[in-house]
């Protein structure tokens, strides 16, 4: 799949700035449609979550199992390289010699040499009332710093509400909340788990969370692109 068309600077640099990316539109709304429609399906997935079951919110969604639908493989592959770069770069402003290689499969070798080995793509669904909880999406001891989610369903027309909510937790200081709106193929890059801030006496990490709020009416489905592998 050819990235190429996306403004990778702004990304980057809202990524330093704020966590999250609004990358702009990737998929068009037939390609959404044929992914959203996976979810009906039992053969590309490895398990269901009904997360009302685990305290997560209200809702389910099912992880992909290998080999991954062309579509999902299609965009982990396409944009693991692009996010490496930045994802180095945040490792050694925070101190972290942990290193990432440009070629995602490379970095599937290292996740699956220590037992990570089931994979994390995933598909969402919500209808009205439903809602996911502020979480991280870690899974084991190796972990990229970086996550992307794609929003399958068209905002007014699918559903109304269920907006993705990232906050921010700073030392400190009261936590921050972005919301980022997203149309239909849209995606949005966010941090898994913490990001390095630059303060007068150097650099400091703050921790990250990320969810969606309450969806009002209809039906609203995501698609999760987690680069490494679960335990």
């Amino acid at each position: 799949m050819n990235l190429d068309h996306l403004d990778w600077t702004r990304i980057g640099t809202d990524l330093d700035a704020y966590g999250c990316a609004a990358v702009g539109s990737v998929l068009t709304p037939e390609q959404c449609a044929a992914v959203a429609a996976l979810y009906g399906r039992d053969e590309p997935f490895r398990s269901r979550v009904v997360m009302a079951r685990h305290g997560f919110g209200r809702g389910e969604y099912k992880y992909f199992a290998y080999p991954l639908p062309d579509p999902v493989a299609g965009l982990r592959n396409a944009l693991y390289p692009r996010l490496a770069g930045i994802a180095n770069r945040w490792n050694e402003a925070l101190g972290i010699g942990i290193r990432f290689p440009a070629d995602h499969a490379e970095f599937l070798e290292r996740c699956h040499a220590a037992g990570q080995g089931r994979p994390t793509p995933l598909l969402l669904r919500y209808g009205e009332g439903d809602y996911n909880c502020l979480h991280q999406d870690l899974y084991g001891e190796h972990v990229f710093p970086l996550q992307v989610a794609f929003l399958l369903s068209e905002p007014g027309r699918d559903f109304t509400g269920g907006e993705f909510v990232l906050t921010e937790q700073r030392p400190r200081m009261q936590s921050r909340a972005e919301v980022v709106p997203l149309g239909q193929g849209d995606g949005v890059v966010f941090a898994v788990n913490q990001r390095p801030v630059r303060s007068s006496r150097g650099w400091y990490r703050v921790a990250l969370r990320h969810g969606v709020s309450r969806v009002r009416s209809g039906e609203r489905h995501t698609l999760g692109i987690i680069f490494h592998d679960a335990a």
